[in-house]
């Protein structure tokens, strides 16, 4: 039986504007390809903070000479999700015809519902847009919203990153794995989203993708989560000058590192949370980090860090 597989892919394998993301995927669809043929049945998801901040940062722009409506990050996030999508279903898709192989990629614009009582709205922390200076803070501030001074550099709006509960579109997302076709869904850590009755309310917020690529291996059952990052393994005491590579762990081992502080909060951190709340869930799964280049030896148990 085929293998169910999220990957997730990092910058690195998207790169951060036009001409490089291009070229950076056209570079990661070949390893997404391999583990195709490696018979996984793959679900794609991918970070989007370069893409979403240019995208944040010309629509402002525009607003501000068009004397016309400031863009809500939801607009934002879900324009993240389409264009990232299409390069990677279109040249995935050229990929696996190249090789004989046919299989249908579609990309999801994907909504997450996160808790509107989540205490990280009381204290955000993902920066986003261009610098402002004091008296565009200033303007932010009066609307609500957050911001934080870089000294010597200006001022960034921060908005807040909330727990994912739930993926709207899971359904159409199984149904088309079920069918064995390739889905991208969840890009960013998807749209956050409030629910108010039968409506549902997008949030000024942006979800950690790792916890969203996880809750999306959950819901879908896979049998792997696999985040690509920039390093080939997960290392404790990385900030002394011999880091430890760790390479075959329990989870119950991976939580003995989070609750001793090895990871850095706002790198290694949620990934290694995304895995061990994804492998604890059922037995038999399991979660691989490690970098783009080595995905299919880490799938094979060769390289990088594999929690089980």
């Amino acid at each position: 039986m085929k293998k169910r597989v999220v990957v997730a892919l990092g910058h690195q394998a998207l790169g951060t504007d036009f001409p490089e993301q291009k070229k950076r995927i056209f570079a990661s669809v070949k390893i997404l390809a391999d583990l195709v043929e490696e018979g996984c049945q793959l679900i794609i998801t991918h970070s989007n903070a370069p893409q979403v901040g240019m995208i944040h940062t010309a629509l402002n722009e525009y607003a501000k000479t068009h004397e016309t409506y400031n863009a809500p990050m939801a607009i934002c996030s879900s324009m993240s999700q389409g264009y990232i999508g299409y390069d990677i279903q279109n040249m995935l898709r050229t990929e696996l015809m190249s090789r004989g192989i046919y299989r249908t990629v579609s990309t999801i614009i994907t909504q997450v519902v996160v808790d509107p009582y989540d205490d990280a709205f009381y204290h955000p922390i993902k920066v986003i847009g261009r610098y402002l200076n004091a008296e565009e803070a200033a303007a932010e501030e009066k609307k609500g919203n957050y911001v934080v001074e870089e000294p010597g550099k200006g001022f960034r709006r921060i908005v807040a990153s909330p727990k994912p509960l739930d993926i709207v579109e899971i359904d159409a997302i199984n149904a088309l794995v079920n069918a064995d076709q390739i889905v991208i869904a969840g890009g960013g850590g998807g749209i956050p989203v409030l629910k108010q009755g039968s409506k549902l309310k997008s949030a000024s917020a942006i979800i950690e993708k790792d916890l969203t690529s996880g809750k999306l291996a959950d819901l879908t059952d896979s049998d792997i989560l696999m985040i690509l990052t920039n390093e080939e393994h997960v290392c404790i005491h990385y900030q002394t000058e011999q880091p430890l590579p760790l390479e075959h762990i329990s989870a119950a081992e991976a939580r003995e590192h989070i609750d001793n502080k090895e990871f850095g909060e706002a790198g290694m951190l949620p990934k290694v949370e995304a895995c061990v709340n994804f492998v604890s869930q059922k037995e038999g799964r399991q979660a691989i980090i490690t970098n783009i280049g080595h995905a299919l030896d880490a799938l094979h148990g060769k390289t990088g860090t594999i929690i089980s």
